[in-house]
């Protein structure tokens, strides 16, 4: 995504919040965003993380229900 914009898009975007900001608040405001896009990050993290124990657990169980429709398969048959 930032890679799209460049270092000429990247200065500009800092003088117009500079700008509109002021010298005084752009510091917090950049602490802000660090802050967020941390968080955002760390909870992508934990879903994932949390996703994958699920899938083993339900990989696992794949077997067991394949042997217990056996019986099932053969009567049909």
């Amino acid at each position: 995504m930032l890679s799209s914009i460049g270092i000429p898009g990247l200065i500009l975007i800092l003088i117009i919040a500079l700008v509109i900001f002021g010298p005084s608040k752009l510091p917090e405001i950049g602490r802000a965003f660090g802050r967020t896009l941390s968080e955002f990050k760390t909870a992508a993290k934990d879903l994932t993380k949390d996703e994958e124990p699920d899938q083993s657990s339900e990989l696992a169980k794949t077997p067991e229900a394949t042997k217990a429709m056996e019986p099932a398969k053969k009567e049909v048959s």
